[in-house]
């Protein structure tokens, strides 16, 4: 995986989580099912590392669950702040979804246009 690509794919794992955290407390590795179930792939490598930084960020709250024959595992919430982060990223999405796939360019409060630029028309021979 290229760092332009891995870097992309975070970003949308993140917003993946919170959207999943939202309905439910979640566990790394139903994570890692939830997303092979969609088609994706996440390594527990690259998923702990995700959460946790989450948690630092204080969008997600975490309660390690100490089984009696089980090793402990941690359950991931959505914190109030986690809550607030979702609601701009779906509000972010939304607009450069109305932008970049519908082509709209009314509205875009968080300066996402994305400008693209016609070629000038072109003379009979070519010139500009």
């Amino acid at each position: 995986m290229d760092a332009i690509e891995r870097e992309v794919l975070l970003s949308f794992w993140k917003v993946r989580i919170l959207c999943l955290a939202e309905s439910r407390p979640l566990y790394g590795y139903w994570v890692i099912r939830e997303f092979r179930r969609h088609g994706g792939t996440v390594s527990p490598g690259m998923l702990y590392p995700l959460l946790a930084r989450m948690e630092r960020l204080g969008w997600l709250e975490v309660r390690v669950e100490r089984g009696a024959s089980e090793p402990a595992r941690k359950e991931y919430s959505l914190t109030a702040l986690g809550r607030e982060v979702l609601a701009e990223l779906r509000a972010r999405a939304e607009a450069l979804y109305r932008e970049v796939v519908l082509g709209e360019e009314e509205g875009d409060p968080w300066g996402l246009r994305c400008e693209v630029s016609s070629p000038r028309p072109r003379g009979p021979s070519g010139k500009t």
